[in-house]
């Protein structure tokens, strides 16, 4: 197994789906874990609780929501002053709207950028110089297939992801030759509350059950018919962060059961 003992890490959106199975496959390679994400208080802070018996580890949770630029220095500051600094930072919150371009709503725009794209660029300006000075840093931004390819009705969704793996280049060329990685994760059809909310309108739309959604939409999408683990975009993830991966920086890694290969 892996181990990244005593190193420290924030993951957003690490409430549910893909974040909080980043979060645990982290925090059992041996990382101290500053969450981040909605929910409820009580489930959030069950969760928490669950993480830390399990593993032993320093686990803690900071409510900063990822629009806001003030409250994203807060969640910094609160993983330095936690945990002495941070060593690899995972962008991971996202959230999505669906709509044609003539009826899209310009406040699920603005919003679905400012969570999946520049709540990225706020993160990395905030770690990435006490990175370079230690000489060693690991950033995974979680774009999606949809930062490779195009889909119609998500035109935001597309182009903060598109824009994320734009911005994980950029990173990883200005960090070149610090000891600091910049990656993008780019997941297929995954089990998690945002897909699961697709298949719902897709049924609806369709008039078919939920398992007929599901199988409909990754038989014309997901060569491999199966949908992606979170667990398996965990350990991922904790591969790019070991010393192993230290020559993958700029990297946009597909995890999507052969979509983009289409």
């Amino acid at each position: 197994m892996l181990t990244l003992n005593d190193r420290r890490a924030i993951v957003t959106g690490s409430t549910s789906g893909i974040g909080a199975a980043m979060a645990a496959a982290l925090a059992k390679a041996g990382c101290a874990v500053m969450m981040n994400g909605f929910g409820g208080a009580d489930d959030i802070e069950q969760a928490r609780a669950a993480l830390a018996a399990e593993t032993g580890g320093d686990i803690r949770y900071h409510a900063a929501d990822m629009r806001d630029p003030t409250a994203i220095v807060g969640l910094i500051d609160a993983a330095n002053e936690a945990f002495g600094g941070v060593d690899i930072l995972l962008n991971n919150a996202g959230i999505q709207h669906v709509a044609p371009i003539e009826d899209f709503p310009v406040d699920q725009w603005n919003d679905i950028l400012a969570v999946n794209l520049s709540a990225s660029f706020h993160t990395i300006r905030q770690v990435l110089p006490a990175m370079r000075e230690r000489g060693w840093g690991r950033i995974i931004n979680t774009a999606s297939v949809q930062g490779l390819i195009g889909s119609v009705d998500k035109a935001a969704y597309v182009a903060a992801k598109h824009g994320l793996v734009g911005l994980t280049k950029v990173v990883a060329l200005e960090a070149a030759g610090s000891g600091v990685t910049c990656n993008a994760i780019c997941p297929g059809s995954t089990q998690t509350p945002l897909v699961q909310a697709q298949i719902e309108r897709y049924a609806q739309q369709q008039g078919v059950d939920l398992e007929t959604a599901a199988q409909e939409r990754l038989a014309a999408k997901q060569p491999s018919q199966t949908s992606v683990r979170t667990e398996d975009i965990g350990a991922l993830a904790v591969f790019l962060c070991c010393d192993a991966a230290e020559q993958i920086t700029g990297t946009s890694l597909p995890i999507d059961g052969g979509w983009t290969a289409q």
